[in-house]
Parts: structure tokens; C-alpha cells; sequence
């Protein structure tokens, strides 16, 4: 048995698969996110710990007799959050976390310095690491003086796991911190944020052993001590991970609370100007590219709160059969936009509303405009040398068909469904925690789900939806001129 672990923004995963990558179980640990400010967005690291917790009893409470199996546990986790541990690994404030903006105004400041995009391959986006260091030590000089670790979520609960201050490359390439082509850290961009490679984890591959399960923990969950525990991976790296989107050329859109169009690559191909991520992989000597949205089905929960249905009511009212733009546009910039547009202060709109812009309206206009913000990502990774000929859809979003439906005609790409089964980042955890305890060879492990179904853009509506995406993108510099 191997079990993976996914820190998530709204809880913790944790699920059990066999020798042969059967899905045995999975438990689930609830966490919430504190806004104490606008554009802050922050969690007690604390409260991870509890989630796990939860999710592991969870699970061994289903399967009981399985726990002793466990020969490998792998980590996946939400990137870029700004854990900060002093000399005695006590946390010393809440982790900033990937959503968080405040530090914009240092992000734009490092970004000027060129050794950043030369080094890390990106822009220096607000919602990174090395910007949010600089920021606690503009604000909260104190906190800053007692640093002695900066971990990302995943690798705090491996210091909980086994004692150990250890990292890898996928999660550590959104760090701003780390040579992207080199998979390893730059002191001198440490030292542009005033800290120095000793406050850094170690790094590893996230197919490779980093640490071993307590003592303490193995007795009380039943498993063996000493189990080691993978490198692992940031979210999305161990999602293409459980879905095989590990060779130059897979490709998969992701619909969760951000939006994710995922490129794998055999090479190191950076191109920061045009605001796509640039990382390394799990795997060695793998990279990918990501354009990244930052409220994709946010968006279609916060229109979920405001008419007072659920997500999956305001999507039946469409029914199946995609329609043709309505001519309401919604641009999704809920908490700022990362691809293309690297801008943390423009907000959302709707525009074209008229009386009888109803409820299905404003459903359909939401989710077209997530669609076209995938769309920019798409023109975004052909900039930077990355052309899709289909992707596969993972997350929770991808249960509308008419979501799928509408992204497929907007990119103009096939959206391949994986048959039933779980293949996100706790199942592609799980894959590399088999693989740092067997060895076993990365790429025969990753392989691909089989393809349940293929939703093909819809011909009849392509020139519609490329109206729809011509008027999408003059709308960003109309709203920017007035946007605060």
C-alpha cells in the first residue's frame, strides 16, 4: 500500500493505493482560509496538521486492516505559501498563501532586478515566496529577525511527519528562489531578500526518499516506522503526475478554485515575459510550463453565494447543448490575474447586462469567461513555444459538461475525460511515494488514465465564441484604465 497526501487551500486529502495503483480509499480533513485584510489570504499552519489528522483517521477508520501495508507515502500541496518557522520550528505567523497580494508592490521590485527572470525562468508574481519574505520584513521586522526556516505547506507537514527540513523542485521552483534550469537554490537571490540558503529546506527530486516517518506517528496509525516519505510535489506537478502528463506534448486543463493549463516538457523552455510559469517537474530532468488563472471555479462559487444556489443548480439551468454567447461577458479577476496579464489590483466585471440578463445569463457568461481566461493561457504557452494539440480535464469544475464543452470551443482543442477513477494530486502523491520506496521507473508508473470520453469543439459555435473572446480581450485594458 501507498498512501499520498494533499494539503489543499480548503483541506487535506489522503488517499491509499495498492501495488497495482488501485484507489483503495480516501479521507478528507477540512481547513478554512482567514482574510483579516482585502487581497490577504492566510491559514494557521497548524490547522494542517489537524486536517491530516482528520483525513488519515478518516481513512483508517474504512480500511483499518490496511495501514500496516503502507510501505511508501508520498506529498502534494498547495505552492508558494510563505511558512515561517524560528530556531525551534515554532510557527511565527499565519502562512501566507498562493492567493495572497499584499506584497505586490515587492514583488514589482525584485521583479526589476534581472537575475530573477534569468535564474527562475518567471516573473516575480505577488502570490510567490521570495515577495512575501521581503514583505514581512518591511511590516513586521521582528517576525522577519527570528526566521530561521522558510518552508511551503507541503514540506511543514513533512516536518511534522519526520522531523525533517526538506523540499523539492516542483514546489520550490514557485519559490523565486530557486535556479529553475539548475534545479537548485541561488544564494544570490537569497540574498537579494536578505536570507541565506541555511533558512531553506534541502532539495530533492520528488521521486526520491526525503525523510521517514516518525516513531510516534507509525505507532499510532499502524504503520511501519522508518516508511519513507517521497520528495512529493507542488499541487499541480502531482496532478500531471496522477494523470500522466509527464512527456513533452500531455497537456491537461484543470478546473479548481484557480485554473490551471499544464504543459509537460522534456527541456527547460522559459519565456517570463509572456506570464507563463516556467518549473521544474517531479520527475528529473523534466520541466513544464503552467498559465495559471486565479479564480476559476471561485468564480462560478462566489456567483453560487450571491444568487443563493449551488454551483451544480446554476449549471443544469443550461442544460447540456452549449449555446452561443449571449453577448454578457464576465472577466474572472476575482482576486487579481496571474496569465497573461501579471496583475494583482484589476477585479472582476460584468458587462452587456440588460434586463434580460437573468440568472442563466450571468451562469453561462461566468463560465465562458473562465473558458476564455484558459484561452489567454493557451496563447500565452504558444509565446512561449508550446503548442496543445488536446488536453484532459481534472477537478471539480470538470464535472459540467457544458464547462467542458464551452472550454473545448474556446480553445479550439479536444477535452479528453479520464474514465472514472481519482487521478489528482493525492493520487499522483501516492505514485511518486511507491516510486521513492520501490524505485520503480518513474515514467512506466505516471502512465496515462484511459480516455472515458472526448468532447470535440463545437463547430457551429467556433466563430461565435472567437467573437466572444475578440470582445474578452479588449475588455482587460478597458477595466485596467479604471481599476484602482
Amino acid at each position: 500500500m501507498y498512501l499520498g497526501l494533499d494539503l489543499g487551500t480548503s483541506g487535506v486529502k489522503a488517499l491509499l493505493i495498492d501495488a497495482g495503483q488501485g484507489v483503495i480509499g480516501s479521507g478528507h480533513g477540512t481547513l478554512d482560509v482567514s482574510r483579516p485584510h482585502p487581497g490577504w489570504s492566510e491559514q494557521d499552519p497548524l490547522h494542517w496538521i489537524r486536517a491530516c489528522e482528520d483525513a488519515i483517521a478518516e481513512l483508517k477508520a474504512a480500511h483499518p486492516g490496511q495501514f500496516a501495508a503502507i510501505e511508501g507515502i508520498g506529498l502534494s500541496g498547495q505552492m508558494h505559501g510563505a511558512t515561517l518557522l524560528d530556531a525551534a520550528d515554532q510557527v511565527l505567523r499565519p502562512c501566507i498563501l498562493w492567493n495572497d497580494t499584499r506584497s505586490h508592490v515587492e514583488a514589482a521590485a525584485l521583479d526589476a532586478d534581472p537575475r530573477f527572470r534569468a535564474l527562475t525562468g518567471n516573473i516575480v508574481f505577488p502570490g510567490f515566496t521570495a515577495p512575501k519574505l521581503a514583505w514581512v520584513k518591511n511590516n513586521e521586522p521582528a517576525v522577519f529577525a527570528k526566521v530561521a526556516k522558510v518552508l511551503l505547506p507541503k514540506d511543514f507537514l513533512r516536518l511534522w511527519l519526520t522531523g525533517e527540513h526538506i523540499s523539492e523542485m516542483s514546489d520550490s521552483a514557485g519559490t523565486s528562489w530557486l535556479d529553475v534550469g539548475k534545479r537548485r537554490w541561488s544564494s544570490e537571490l537569497l540574498a537579494a531578500t536578505s536570507l541565506e540558503e541555511k533558512q531553506m529546506p534541502s532539495l530533492v527530486e520528488g521521486t526520491e526518499k526525503a525523510g521517514a516517518l516518525r516513531a510516534e506517528l507509525a505507532s499510532r496509525w499502524g504503520i511501519a516506522a522508518g516508511t519513507p516519505v517521497a520528495g512529493g510535489a507542488g499541487d499541480n506537478a502531482a496532478s500531471a503526475c496522477g494523470m500522466g502528463t509527464v512527456g513533452a506534448g500531455h497537456a491537461f486543463v484543470s478546473l479548481g478554485t484557480s485554473g490551471v493549463l499544464f504543459a509537460a516538457n522534456a527541456a527547460y523552455l522559459p519565456n517570463p515575459a509572456s506570464a507563463v510559469h516556467t518549473f521544474c517537474h517531479a520527475l528529473p530532468n523534466t520541466w513544464h510550463q503552467m498559465g495559471v488563472i486565479l479564480s476559476a471555479t471561485d468564480s462560478l462559487n462566489w456567483l453560487s453565494e450571491i444568487t443563493g444556489k449551488g454551483a451544480g443548480e446554476l449549471t443544469s439551468e443550461l442544460g447540456e447543448t452549449l449555446k452561443a454567447p449571449t453577448g454578457v461577458s464576465f472577466l474572472p479577476y476575482l482576486s487579481g490575474e496571474r496569465t497573461p496579464h501579471n496583475d494583482s489590483a484589476i477585479r472582476g466585471s460584468f458587462t452587456g447586462l440588460a434586463h434580460e440578463s437573468g440568472r442563466p445569463v450571468l451562469t453561462q457568461a461566468v463560465l465562458e469567461g473562465v473558458a476564455f481566461a484558459f484561452r489567454d493561457s493557451l496563447e500565452a504557452l504558444k509565446t512561449a513555444g508550446t503548442t496543445l494539440t488536446r488536453v484532459t480535464a481534472i477537478g471539480g469544475g470538470s464535472r459540467s459538461r457544458y464547462w467542458l464543452k464551452a472550454i473545448a470551443t474556446a480553445l479550439q482543442v479536444p477535452v479528453d475525460i479520464p474514465a472514472d477513477g481519482d487521478f489528482g494530486a493525492a493520487f499522483g502523491a501516492a505514485r511518486l511515494g511507491l516510486i521513492a520506496a520501490t524505485g520503480a521507473d518513474p515514467l512506466a508508473v505516471c502512465s496515462a488514465p484511459r480516455t472515458d470520453a472526448t468532447i470535440e469543439p463545437d463547430a457551429a459555435l467556433g466563430g461565435a465564441f472567437a467573437d466572444a473572446y475578440h470582445r474578452y480581450r479588449a475588455l482587460y485594458p478597458a477595466i485596467k484604465a479604471v481599476t484602482a
